[in-house]
């Protein structure tokens, strides 16, 4: 199943460890610093995980693992990432 949440934004928080699912969002074009846009989820029927899509610093887009991410916000509208700061100083609604 896939589904779209609107104006969802992540933040990277890499699990470690030999059971850390795959693939690893900051060794596939992803970077800590900032928040990305979540494009859509997908939830197999064989796994508990979910995979958020996100598109990473190459603009390509990418299945990562729930266990890697964390919420940042939910605004209205925005762009495919922003710098983790920006949506730290400023109001959801203001977007």
């Amino acid at each position: 199943m896939i589904s779209y949440e609107t104006g969802l934004y992540v933040r990277i928080e890499e699990m470690q460890g030999e059971r850390a699912p795959m693939p690893k969002p900051l060794s596939s074009g992803f970077i800590s610093s900032q928040a990305y846009r979540v494009l859509g989820i997908h939830s197999p029927a064989e796994t508990s995980d979910a995979y958020l899509i996100l598109s990473n610093e190459r603009d390509e887009l990418w299945f990562i693992c729930n266990r890697h991410l964390r919420t940042v916000a939910i605004l209205k509208k925005g762009p495919f990432r922003l710098p983790l700061g920006v949506l730290l100083d400023t109001e959801p609604d203001s977007y």
